[in-house]
């Protein structure tokens, strides 16, 4: 467990930034304070002195308290959300490399709490990849933007076109594929978020 630091006075608004971060994302996420101790291993009244600034924690503490979130450590100290645009513009998306023909960007703002947003692209002849995966135990909706697609969901088939949407477990292995003759775009919200800290950092915003 940690033992409290008394922060020297350069250290002030640090603390405070991580100590309104942290706040929130436990209240976001439903968490007790009990309840984000047990998870990581530190104490009720730790965390409680940590999100009124009243102490430090290591960094690997940190690092546990972030993974809790699906957000990363850096994300603690970044600028409050307030002073970000609101708008993330089209050009500005944060992207993976371009993988079996699919181009697959991040809506949901980073931390993320409640739910993740992706929208992906599709090649013609694009999909998901060459097998079925699963990610978590979340609910998990997609909604087909533009284009044809086939949705493989554990033995059952699904052909689905522009408007159509469909739910399911995430723990379901599926598999999606463009089945047409254009570019297809389907949007995934997944709730509760299933990536990790890790996984996150892979994205980057255009122009990076």
């Amino acid at each position: 467990m940690d033992s409290s630091t008394r922060p020297v006075p350069d250290e002030t608004d640090t603390l405070r930034l991580v100590a309104e971060r942290l706040r929130r994302l436990r209240r976001a996420n439903g968490l007790s304070l009990r309840q984000l101790a047990e998870a990581t291993g530190t104490s009720a009244s730790f965390l409680s002195q940590l999100e009124r600034g009243l102490t430090g924690a290591s960094a690997s503490t940190l690092i546990r308290i972030a993974n809790c979130f699906g957000t990363s450590i850096s994300e603690l100290f970044s600028t409050p959300e307030i002073t970000r645009d609101p708008v993330l513009r089209r050009a500005q998306r944060p992207a993976l490399p371009v993988t079996d023909g699919q181009r697959k960007m991040l809506l949901s703002r980073r931390p993320l709490t409640h739910f993740e947003t992706y929208v992906s692209e599709f090649d013609v002849g694009g999909s998901t990849g060459p097998e079925q995966y699963t990610h978590g135990d979340s609910h998990e909706m997609f909604i087909v933007l533009r284009g044809s697609v086939r949705l493989e969901l554990g033995a059952d088939h699904h052909e689905m076109h522009a408007g159509d949407s469909v739910e399911y477990a995430s723990s379901v292995p599926h598999r999606v594929a463009n089945i047409g003759d254009v570019v297809a775009e389907v949007l995934f919200i997944i709730s509760p978020p299933t990536s990790t800290a890790t996984y996150l950092d892979t994205y980057r915003a255009k122009g990076e």
